[in-house]
């Protein structure tokens, strides 16, 4: 046991000799001190091994030597430490006119925040429930329970992300999951929004973004018409944007609703003129919605001849972009402190 100490305060003396800054410190360290396999951990756990009197003085031997060698390495860090001052006092330059810095206090809600907490409340009051769902979502969920066959576009690579080495799992490409998990889990009659980051892959520019925000919105009820849609679609656009908003319903295909409609809003960034952010058409695409598909009602678990009901997917980030005057849809993203302050 004597000898095993002896070599190891050799050892330690011959290779704190070639350390030569602080991260070479702290791995020599470990190599001696580690809880788990340090040389002289290991030792002092080899006491126990030891009877009676041998165990005693070997232990007061290897206490000696344990606050020996902790006593150099905190003289070669003190050393390293002084060297480090020493430099730092001699390339370190104080510009003593300088101005003193105003102190930044708080921060500031991203404009999404502001946004989805305005529509929140807006639905809220509208006795609608606000739910979550998964951002890792399931092909059977994203697709097949939303009517879209495995032959539709949008379940080619090229559109949508899938994870790599499991086929049926995607990132979600919308929010619309969510509306199947509903009706599954709570039936009907039923009112829920749900807002949340969707992925989908393609190319970015002034409108469009790999990642990007939804509020996806489903009211299940009997006797549902156009006419309740399309009266709580302009509730939505006038309660966030705090104005009277022009739109206009054209129809569009969506394999989850029947009929189906685009709405679109005039763009408020340049009153209608075109910009980039509307495509340079004067509108924007708004809110893809809906009658629910029977097909959807019935993989909720309801019984389509009994019930009816709406959705919709509103495009909260191009929201944001209109309630702010925001021309370009990646500024939201690009964490850029200059075009945060201003919200």
């Amino acid at each position: 046991m004597k000898v095993q100490l002896e070599k190891i305060k050799q050892e330690f003396q011959k290779g704190l000799n070639e350390v030569s800054d602080v991260l070479m410190l702290e791995e020599f360290e470990k190599r001696f001190f580690s809880r788990r396999s340090g040389e002289m951990t290991e030792a002092m756990k080899n006491l126990k091994d030891l009877s009676g009197d041998a165990r005693k003085e070997m232990g007061r031997l290897a206490n000696e030597i344990k606050n020996e060698l902790l006593e150099m390495l905190d003289q070669k860090r003190v050393d390293f430490n002084r060297g480090d001052s020493a430099l730092l006092v001699k390339t370190e330059a104080i510009d003593v006119t300088q101005p003193k810095l105003p102190k930044q206090i708080g921060g500031h809600l991203h404009p999404m925040t502001i946004v989805h907490n305005e529509l929140e409340d807006l639905f809220t009051s509208m006795g609608f429930m606000v739910l979550d769902g998964p951002e890792l979502e399931s092909t059977y969920y994203s697709f097949e329970t939303l009517n879209i066959p495995a032959t539709h576009p949008a379940r080619e690579n090229m559109d949508t992300f899938y994870i790599k080495d499991h086929s049926d799992w995607c990132m979600r490409p919308h929010t619309s999951p969510v509306q199947v998990r509903a009706m599954q889990k709570y039936g009907a009659p039923l009112r829920a929004v749900v807002s949340g980051r969707c992925f989908r892959n393609e190319a970015t520019d002034a409108s469009h973004d790999h990642t990007f925000y939804q509020m996806e919105g489903l009211v299940v009820d009997r006797e549902i018409s156009i006419a309740n849609l399309i009266g709580t679609m302009k509730e939505l656009l006038s309660g966030v944007l705090r104005r009277d908003v022009e739109v206009r319903l054209r129809p569009g295909y969506f394999p989850f609703v029947e009929p189906g409609f685009e709405l679109d809003m005039k763009c408020l960034v340049c009153s209608g003129i075109g910009c980039g952010a509307c495509k340079h058409s004067g509108w924007v695409e708004t809110l893809p919605c809906g009658l629910v598909h029977p097909k959807v009602i019935e993989a909720g678990g309801l019984d389509p001849n009994e019930w009816t009901g709406f959705a919709f997917g509103l495009g909260s980030m191009r929201l944001a972009m209109q309630k702010y005057g925001i021309e370009d849809i990646r500024h939201l993203h690009a964490g850029d402190l200059r075009f945060l302050n201003q919200f």
